[in-house]
């Protein structure tokens, strides 16, 4: 059986990919389903953010391959996903969930938001009842990695989330704020995360906007904003000097021909636009308007910059953690196969119990002398839970093969005798 991580990222692949392959939340319980029909595919659980699509799975050895072809086949790509995953196996899968859910595969180094998204998509397989022992356990030690790493080193201090590398990036456009509308598109963490910095920064006026306009007027009344029903946007667009959106909305929500009208309104007053949604909020030939600074994710690397060697030393002590917990999953997980090897050789020889069993008791029935059929008993099951075994060693000591012989001593705790020969099994099997 092989441990399996396979996926793209924001490192390995541009916005444009990463929308087309992201999972809306509603679908990925059915998106589970379909991938454990797969032959050779025994659990999976999958990790769809704005910044990377996962998928963990436990297969088949040899078998790695199909989770690849089974989601460029599910996102209807066919190979255009080669050249842009990512695969890991056994100890390296179960590193990488760990870097990932400490937040050290972040595009914000240790940005905390991440873990909780990796518990969302451990539910949905539960849930889903595509999680099994293996891949739960798996699951579980990350969660304990997580809490260590963030209670053992300095990776949590100040945390930074792309909210505030964006909140900043808007900063660096208006370099005041408190003169500055703001429309926040949607109610989820990343917004309120923005609502909060914004809210920080002082700025002049909040609009949140939101299919579910209670959502919107919750988090509004929470930061002295206004709410603003979805339908609603494109009347009070160009009210907004600054635009941050972040949605789960499969389609583009911000149309060109909106902020054309929009800007029209404002008689050419520039607008900052931030998307940080995937896939995109805001149609992406937005950008080529003038008196538009459309950014999304991938633009943040400079602000976030700032902040990356600030966390190296914690970074570095976090890594050390991930290495000995690595090891001590991968401890569990070998022990695991073995186990399935005991629980064999367990019903193996209780099957021949069982039927040596029966045997015994049919000769009862039959009005055999007891002390035979018990003789019986006892003779037929030693030679059969023998047998094998005995064939074993003897091929071994032919053979010469001193390596098998001397693990059959441990395993049956046989004293070595004086004389050699008497180490040959002396079973008639």
């Amino acid at each position: 059986m092989t441990l399996l991580a396979l996926g793209l990222n924001h490192e390995t692949a541009p916005i444009a990919l990463r929308e087309r392959v992201a999972f809306a939340p509603e679908t990925l319980a059915l998106a589970l389903r379909d991938l454990l029909s797969v032959e050779g595919v025994h659990e999976a659980v999958m990790l769809s953010t704005c910044n990377r699509t996962e998928i963990y799975a436990h297969t088949e050895d040899g078998q790695e391959d199909v989770v690849a072809h089974w989601l460029g086949r599910h996102h209807q790509l066919g190979t255009g996903l080669d050249g842009y995953l990512y695969q890991h196996t056994g100890a390296d899968a179960a590193k990488h969930l760990f870097r990932v859910a400490t937040g050290l595969d972040s595009l914000v180094l240790g940005e905390p938001q991440i873990l909780g998204q990796v518990k969302e998509a451990w539910q949905v397989a539960r849930s889903a009842g595509v999680m099994k022992t293996a891949l739960d356990r798996l699951f579980q030690h990350t969660f304990s990695v997580a809490k260590r790493v963030r209670t053992d080193t300095r990776i949590g201090t100040h945390p930074v989330s792309v909210a505030f590398a964006g909140v900043r990036l808007a900063q660096q456009v208006f370099t005041d704020l408190r003169e500055a509308t703001v429309l926040l598109i949607g109610a989820g963490d990343t917004i309120e995360l923005a609502a909060r910095h914004l809210s920080d920064a002082k700025a002049k006026r909040l609009l949140v906007a939101n299919r579910t306009l209670a959502h919107a007027q919750d988090l509004a009344s929470r930061h002295g904003g206004y709410a603003l029903a979805l339908p609603d946007l494109d009347r009070h667009l160009a009210e907004a000097d600054i635009v941050i959106s972040a949605t789960a909305s499969r389609e583009p929500i911000l149309l060109r021909s909106s902020v054309e009208k929009a800007l029209r309104a404002r008689r050419q007053r520039p607008m900052f636009m931030l998307d940080l949604a995937v896939p995109r909020d805001i149609e992406a030939s937005v950008r080529d308007l003038d008196d538009v600074y459309l950014y999304t994710v991938d633009d943040l690397d400079q602000v976030i910059a700032e902040n990356r060697q600030s966390r190296r030393e914690a970074a570095d002590q976090a890594e050390a953690i991930i290495e000995l917990q690595v090891a001590h999953f991968m401890g569990w997980w070998q022990g695991a196969g073995r186990q399935a090897t005991i629980t064999r050789m367990r019903g193996q020889s209780e099957q021949i119990r069982d039927e040596t069993l029966q045997r015994a008791r049919a000769l009862l029935a039959s009005g055999k002398d007891p002390a035979q059929a018990l003789e019986f008993l006892a003779h037929n099951l030693t030679n059969k839970l023998l047998h094998a075994p005995s064939a074993s060693l003897r091929q071994a000591a032919l053979s010469g093969d001193t390596d098998l012989l001397r693990a059959a001593e441990r395993l049956f705790d046989l004293a070595t005798p004086e004389n050699p020969d008497d180490a040959e099994p002396t079973s008639q099997a």
